[in-house]
């Protein structure tokens, strides 16, 4: 009788492995991969705001600092299948050529994420795997007939693409820990929040993260306010520490650099160059335009009032947001926490606790930021789960 591996979990890692297991074993029929939705991949669809970022390009050293909580855990899967072995992967084995753009970002040359989805569910079929759509695993004991199993659910973001957090429940049922998980690449909503800001995109600003006063992160780029709040890019970076902060009950404030480019020094003394006479004169409208953009000028009024000469340049570097709340993992775009990385051999993706259980992708408390990191924990992952868990198989 012919050993066979059970997958659960048809997103961007279940398909990975699937696709490494078919290969190596040989005959893809001995893969089964369970996915609840009708189609593989469903979350690969919204991922890069439609474009898909696969990866970054950056090396282990600076791709390293993006990844939380445990960075030397992911590095084996990382040297074993890296961002350049996934665009070679792409481009030769599935014939989706790819694009790197700023930020060393890669997508496919299409910038359609739909592409990706159907070239690595067109591969998984092609290698002949068992793919068993619209079907829930509850249970191990569901799989009970499997010699090696692959936990690949995901996490809990984005519940409308089937990522409800089962896979924790699976890890449980086999003894493992879960480190509690919360939403990461999500929305912060600041108190008494201007909506007169909605629409708006802050690009080349400074930010800071402060948590009880200490500021505890920085970065710099762009991010867009939105009914929800702030969100995307450096945003979205600092969210992971603003939503644990939150949840711990601290206080978390963000300020944000209006004029990064410039010291304090030079920007008052272009200020003062600029200034209609009187450090004390109240600033309009007509003043302001010489150093923001004519849509945040109201807004930015709005939260400094009563501004003057003397203030503004104290107030175009630091425009302070306090975050009172954040959008839950009906819109995160990452869970951070999972199934603890204690309990798993980073060598090869296997379970501590019991053989032939594996694990990859979202459901482990493994996450990056955004920028193609997260996506590539799940190629790794997935890559590496699915050779050793079809060596196991071999091995029996």
């Amino acid at each position: 009788m012919k050993t066979r591996l059970g997958i659960v979990g048809g997103g961007p890692a279940g398909m990975m492995a699937a696709i490494q297991a078919a290969g190596i074993l040989g005959d893809g029929s001995r893969v089964v991969l369970f996915d609840k939705n009708e189609r593989l991949g469903r979350k690969i669809y919204l991922t890069g705001k439609g474009r898909c970022n696969l990866t970054n390009r950056r090396g282990w050293e600076e791709f390293s600092l993006h990844i939380h909580p445990n960075q030397r855990f992911l590095q084996q899967a990382f040297r074993a299948f890296s961002n350049e072995d996934l665009i070679r992967f792409f481009e030769e084995e599935l014939g989706i050529q790819t694009v790197t753009l700023q930020g060393q970002r890669v997508f496919p040359a299409s910038l359609v994420a739909g592409d990706v989805a159907r070239a690595l569910e067109s591969k998984v079929r092609e290698l002949g795997v068992d793919i068993r759509y619209k079907t829930r695993i509850g249970s191990l004991a569901d799989l009970a007939d499997f010699e090696a199993v692959i936990v690949a659910t995901g996490g809990r973001s984005y519940p409308v693409t089937g990522s409800t957090g089962d896979g924790y429940a699976l890890a449980a049922e086999a003894g493992h820990s879960i480190t509690p998980t919360f939403p990461s690449e999500t929305a912060l909503l600041p108190r008494a929040y201007d909506r007169g800001l909605c629409g708006l995109i802050l690009k080349n600003v400074g930010v800071q993260l402060y948590v009880d006063g200490t500021c505890v992160q920085t970065d710099e780029g762009e991010f867009s306010f939105t009914e929800d709040g702030l969100e995307s890019g450096a945003a979205y970076r600092l969210s992971r520490r603003a939503v644990w902060a939150l949840t711990n009950g601290q206080r978390v404030d963000i300020a944000v650099d209006l004029k990064p480019a410039l010291s304090n020094a030079q920007l008052e003394a272009r200020i003062a160059r600029e200034s209609p006479a009187g450090h004390h004169t109240r600033l309009d409208r007509t003043f302001l335009r010489s150093f923001l953009p004519e849509a945040l000028v109201a807004p930015f009024l709005r939260a400094n009032p009563g501004l003057t000469v003397d203030h503004l340049p104290a107030a175009l570097k630091a425009w302070v947001f306090r975050i009172e709340d954040y959008k839950g993992f009906d819109r995160a775009v990452v869970t951070a926490g999972g199934v603890s990385l204690k309990e798993i051999v980073p060598k090869t993706m296997a379970s501590r606790l019991r053989p032939g259980l594996y694990f990859c992708g979202e459901v482990l408390d493994l996450d990056g930021d955004t920028g193609g990191y997260n996506l590539q924990i799940a190629f790794s992952t997935g890559a590496l789960a699915g050779a050793n868990a079809a060596a196991y198989l071999l091995s029996l």
